[in-house]
């Protein structure tokens, strides 16, 4: 069974940086693609970045979080990190780490077959 366990959500000031973390288990880690996600209330889940497996190549990341968020990964500890520096309001969401049993690092929610049940990142003004 695949599980997807986020953490170090929090609450930070607007400008500040915050690092969530994903351990994953139960999957074939270092072929899998992983992607964070993110839903902010009221809004659909959107595409925040991703990192291919170890057949594929790529970290895309969305226009709206470029230059400030980056997207890696530990293969020796199954675990996927985003870390997110200068934040604003905006940046206010449920950050969701997903995985899929293919190394292409896709964008789209619907291609990715494992989630976690997400961490809380909320930025105050």
């Amino acid at each position: 069974q695949v599980q997807l366990v986020e953490s170090g959500g929090g609450w930070v000031q607007a400008g500040g940086s915050l690092r969530v973390s994903c351990v994953a288990s139960g999957l074939a880690f270092n072929r899998a693609a992983m992607g964070w996600f993110r839903q902010a209330p009221g809004k659909e889940r959107a595409f925040v970045a991703a990192i291919s497996g170890i057949f594929s190549s790529g970290t895309p990341v969305a226009n709206s979080v470029k230059g400030r968020f980056t997207i890696s990964r530990d293969n020796a500890k199954n675990t996927v990190y985003l870390q997110m520096n200068n934040l604003t309001p905006e940046d206010t969401a449920v950050y969701y780490c997903a995985g899929r049993g293919e190394s292409w690092p896709s964008l789209k929610s619907t291609e990715y077959d494992y989630w976690g049940e997400g961490t809380q990142v909320t930025v105050s003004s």
